[in-house]
């Protein structure tokens, strides 16, 4: 079929949709339904055999929903209406909840329920949930809404009396600030947590903190502090610890409330927001992470088992700073320095990594010089990985990643997906050529014609097509709270293989021979030239589009790469140069078979 996307933006759930219908063949392509423009003539020249709104903060039209079979994606169970679904559901402590592809009809969420999956809601913020267990079930019910329509026998159930199994109905209103806020005198550490992780990402919770009004954004329980209540105990990697009335929480970003007639603000990490309103705090220390009676919070661990090393890492948003580029590759250089023999990088859930921070460098008082601190400290990060020739390290991508987040993630033996993360490899859509050693990992995985179409059509795909294209070498099918036991096993796995020795052997020859030909400085060097030149130049695109990006300013129109209708056809096509021999550091070798030449091909 001709599927439509009609989306409020082309955020994490329109893009997993987007890569799936494609991967299961349909034709799609996407509308942004922006207030400004009106949006009937555009689907009447798409045609569309079906309308879907993964994510839509406005009604469909009725001149639209009259034409077309729409359906809309709702965070919610059946019989749940409104605009604040997930956020109640997290913060009233729901241990379950769904999602439900419905008919659009005039009331909102009222329309006859094509299919309707339940999940279950672990102690998350909203926007890990989201990309996590609710796009999960959200793909779920897509799909098999979509094959019903598809069937042309299916009749949808009908919300109402009128229904035999009559389900009431269950509408709950916009979940505002005087619901949202923190008593800090009366609000248990439980309490408190829940607040703000209904709240995470958007809108945050507003507070005053430090003579000033805030949203904060992100929440995690501290168990070995405590103090008056709402007071700041302590900060640690750029988050501050706030006490509650049995206990701490840590709060890793704010957002300063926009002021009248100011531009919109944008979320920094906390102690680097406060500035100077920060008064003296203590500069906590990671903890041992190997000691699982801390109830504590960081955004870096290791823990070790048996020969296998995980190094994982969780920053807000995927966003790697300069300071947290630079704090990750201390944490790798002494995970290199342990006797092991397999080392995981990431592994737990949520974002991988979506490359420099960009809100970061906005801020900076210099941002030109700020991106290229990011950028070098970033490629510093990549060298570590490819230059580790003492023991397989794998990259595994619990969730979604983007431009030099992706390319981090090659860097490398292997990369291992979780199937519902989403990878976005190439930069062109913030005006940017690129770094972190990508002129070297991307071609030779996918082969030089087929990284120049990936980078030039800036779309995003599926763990499962990345695989097919030889960009990741084993999808996981698992839930998010399951990926990091799930990539421990595999891990424990690849060390236990006779055949693994042999590959870490060969990584100091490749790396010999690779030097000894083109050095991996001379292909940074040559991205970094490309990408200073972009920097300096106050007049590049790239300056717009990051202020546009951190600053969540809308397109005056849909993006052309996403009004026009993706197959899978293409990308098949266009894979076609892949070589069908991969190096050992492609693939797990239980997956492959040995060639007398020292290649390795799929068995």
């Amino acid at each position: 079929m001709h599927i439509l996307l009609v989306a409020s933006a082309f955020n994490s759930l329109t893009q997993r949709v987007h890569v799936e219908l494609r991967d299961h063949g349909h034709t799609v392509a996407v509308e942004l339904a922006l207030p400004e423009r009106p949006w009937a003539e555009a689907v009447r020249r798409h045609a569309p055999d079906l309308v879907l709104a993964p994510m839509l903060k406005t009604a469909i039209p009725r001149e639209v929903w009259a034409a077309y079979p729409c359906f809309i994606v709702h965070p919610g169970p059946f019989g749940d209406r409104g605009p604040s679904s997930l956020d109640w559901a997290i913060q009233r402590g729901a241990d379950r909840w769904g999602v439900t592809v419905l008919q659009a009809v005039e009331d909102m969420d009222a329309g006859d329920v094509w299919a309707s999956v339940d999940c279950v809601v672990p102690p998350v913020g909203k926007s890990d949930l989201y990309r996590g267990e609710i796009a999960d079930a959200a793909l779920t019910a897509v799909l098999l809404a979509v094959e019903r329509f598809a069937s042309g026998t299916h009749t949808p159930r009908p919300q109402g009396p009128a229904h035999a199994e009559y389900t009431p109905v269950r509408i709950r209103p916009y979940l505002d600030q005087s619901v949202r806020r923190i008593d800090w005198d009366t609000d248990s550490t439980e309490t408190v947590l829940r607040k703000l992780r209904a709240a995470d990402s958007q809108p945050g919770v507003l507070d005053v903190l430090c003579g000033a009004e805030w949203y904060l954004h992100g929440g995690h329980p501290e168990g070995g502090l405590s103090g008056a209540p709402g007071e700041l105990l302590a900060t640690r990697a750029g988050a501050i610890c706030r006490a509650t009335t049995d206990g701490a929480v840590w709060i890793p970003e704010l957002r300063r409330r926009r002021a009248p007639g100011q531009p919109p603000t944008y979320k920094l990490p906390a102690a680097q927001a406060l500035g100077h309103r920060l008064p003296s705090l203590p500069e906590l220390a990671a903890p041992d992470c190997a000691d699982p009676r801390l109830r504590t919070w960081t955004d870096i661990g290791y823990r070790e088992e048996g020969s296998v090393g995980v190094l994982s890492f969780s920053f807000p948003g995927g966003a790697m700073s300069t300071t947290q580029c630079r704090r990750l590759l201390d944490a790798y250089r002494q995970a290199c320095a342990r006797p092991t023999s397999v080392l995981v990088l990431g592994g737990q859930r949520d974002f991988f990594s979506n490359g420099i921070h960009l809100n970061v460098i906005e801020a900076a008082e210099d941002p030109a010089a700020e991106s290229w601190a990011n950028i070098n400290a970033i490629d510093d990060l990549v060298e570590a990985v490819l230059t580790t020739t003492d023991r397989l390290v794998v990259s595994a991508v619990a969730g979604n990643s983007a431009a030099g987040g992706t390319m981090l993630a090659l860097a490398a033996d292997e990369v291992w997906c979780r199937a519902g993360a989403v990878l976005n490899p190439h930069y062109r859509l913030m005006g940017l050529y690129g770094s972190e050693y990508w002129t070297y990992t991307l071609p030779r995985r996918v082969g030089t014609a087929t990284a120049d179409r990936l980078l030039g059509e800036a779309l995003p795909m599926s763990a499962a097509s990345a695989r097919d294209l030889g960009l990741v070498d084993r999808v996981v099918d698992c839930g998010p709270g399951d990926f990091a036991a799930e990539v421990g096993r595999l891990a424990a796995r690849l060390a236990a293989l006779p055949g693994s020795p042999s590959r870490i052997a060969a990584k100091k020859a490749e790396l010999e021979r690779q030097e000894c030909g083109e050095p991996l400085a001379a292909f940074r060097e040559r991205e970094l030239t490309r990408m200073r030149r972009t920097f300096d130049d106050p007049d590049a695109p790239y300056h717009a589009l990051r202020r546009a990006f951190v600053h969540k300013r809308r397109p005056e129109s849909t993006p052309p790469h996403l009004g026009l209708a993706a197959t899978t056809a293409t990308r098949t096509a266009a894979g076609a140069d892949r070589s069908t021999r991969v190096r050992v550091t492609g693939m797990a070798l239980d997956d492959l078979s040995r060639r007398p030449d020292g290649w390795y091909q799929e068995s």
